[in-house]
């Protein structure tokens, strides 16, 4: 394929731009250099120290390399040829601040590094101009036009080199959040769904023993009405009455689930999740044992039963009424659905201090005040459930992602649950964590009050 003419054309006009530039052999081989490492080195943060390595290898020039944190939108230091590795991350000083162009203050050159313009959006972090962050040279008295005009393009370099990598690393976190997504999408949706076929093989059998009924009803309607005794007609009724009251149980569940499902969805195909790149918060006031929990454990309260897993919520803590907690409820939902779902799978028969046998599952909130330090209370809510304790080794392990402990192959499950619970509590500002007390084991959450 033949050259462009617009390709051509650039080329050329860089060609003449270096030959007007007229670098030196030193401050060729500084670019090039810079180029060849920030090529070679794979984190972001070699780059930095590369970026400042430069200037004082090459030119025997100290530098400072401040970059807008991402996490508070200000810029912070990166990268030093002084000071220790405990001045990273703060502030510049109050005269030094982002400019059009570069300018001198006391010895120091400070330089603009400026991103492309053309992709600002994608950067993980928002910024009133193209200005990413600054370099900083000392002492530079003695620096004469040319070699400003050198440091003017090597700051321009840096800039080209941190936006890529920038926009590489978010392309990388949007990735793994999409592949986390779809496994959230699996273990909370997918997998669930399969419920949908129980209930309506249920819903089935129970309709075609409607059928069975109603064929028998019609043979007796057929016979003369001086024949027909109420005693014969009286059980059939009362079955019907039974199989009826069973297809709405049934309906039910189907509803319960339903309406589960459709919160999860629309929770986890939000298009602000995709836009981000990571979950979003969508957060409310809110009663959570209402809101929340009752729905879930409701969807449960059946599987419990059928397992002879009895709930204990009279010492919940949970108020009914009056205490509004500000969460995403979908979210959390989703948590609570994971904890029970949990529970469901692992509890197991215990023998009490009074030598009862016991299998049960709780839930609870307490308050915890200065949680989160000084004046900042946290709410502590669990879910318990009886068993034997997870093993030692094991501990630190259960929230990693698709980590299923020894005892879990024979069960369902895609090792993803606790992971997405993690993650949903730590966005809300929140920790997860995991006891073993008396009798079994207890998943929590706290988050800010």
């Amino acid at each position: 394929m033949a050259i462009s003419e617009h390709i051509q054309k650039r080329v050329d006009e860089k060609k003449t731009d270096y030959t007007k530039y007229g670098f030196t052999r030193v401050e060729s081989n500084a670019l090039k250099t810079f180029f060849d490492l920030a090529q070679e080195f794979e984190s972001i943060e070699d780059v930095y120290q590369v970026s400042v390595a430069i200037p004082r290898s090459f030119f025997e020039l100290h530098a400072r390399l401040y970059v807008i944190d991402p996490n508070e939108n200000r810029l912070a230091l990166v990268a030093s040829t002084e000071g220790s590795q405990e001045g990273l991350g703060i502030p510049p000083p109050r005269e030094i601040k982002a400019a059009e162009r570069p300018y001198s203050m006391n010895r120091s050159m400070v330089l603009p590094i400026r991103g492309n313009e053309q992709l600002m959006g994608q950067l993980p972090f928002k910024t009133d101009n193209s200005v990413i962050g600054i370099l900083e040279v000392y002492p530079c008295e003695g620096l004469d036009r040319h070699q400003e005009f050198f440091f003017e393009k090597y700051a321009n370099r840096i800039g080209f080199s941190m936006h890529m990598r920038f926009f590489l690393r978010k392309n990388v976190e949007h990735v793994r959040f999409i592949k986390g997504l779809v496994a959230d999408i699996e273990h909370n949706v997918i997998v669930p769904n399969m419920v949908y076929k129980l209930f309506l093989r249920r819903l089935r059998g129970k309709i075609l023993k409607n059928r069975e009924i109603e064929e028998l009803l019609r043979k007796l309607m057929s016979v003369p009405e001086s024949q027909v005794k109420r005693a014969e007609v009286e059980p059939i009724l009362a079955e019907l009455t039974e199989v009826n009251n069973g297809l709405t149980e049934e309906l039910s569940n189907i509803e319960k689930h339903y309406e589960s499902t459709s919160l999860f969805l629309e929770t986890l195909l939000r298009k602000s999740h995709f836009d981000e790149g990571r979950l979003t918060l969508h957060t409310k006031a809110c009663n959570m044992k209402k809101a929340v929990i009752a729905p879930q454990l409701e969807r449960f309260v059946s599987r419990f039963a059928e397992k002879g897993i009895a709930i204990y919520d009279e010492y919940s803590g949970v108020p009914d009424e009056g205490t509004l907690s500000v969460v995403d409820v979908g979210l959390m939902a989703q948590v609570y659905g994971n904890l029970f779902s949990n529970a469901l799978k692992y509890a197991q028969e215990v023998i009490t201090d009074k030598g009862e046998a016991k299998k049960y599952i709780a839930y609870g909130r307490k308050s915890l005040g200065d949680y989160f330090g000084p004046g900042k209370d946290g709410v502590r809510y669990n879910v318990f459930s009886t068993g034997p304790h997870i093993l030692l080794e094991e501990r630190e392990k259960i929230f990693d992602e698709g980590y299923r402990g020894v005892g879990s192959s024979s069960r369902p499950g895609t090792g993803h649950g606790l992971t997405f619970t993690k993650n949903a509590v730590e966005i809300h500002g929140g920790v997860a964590g995991y006891e073993a007390i008396q009798y079994g084991n207890d998943f929590y959450f706290v988050l800010p009050e």
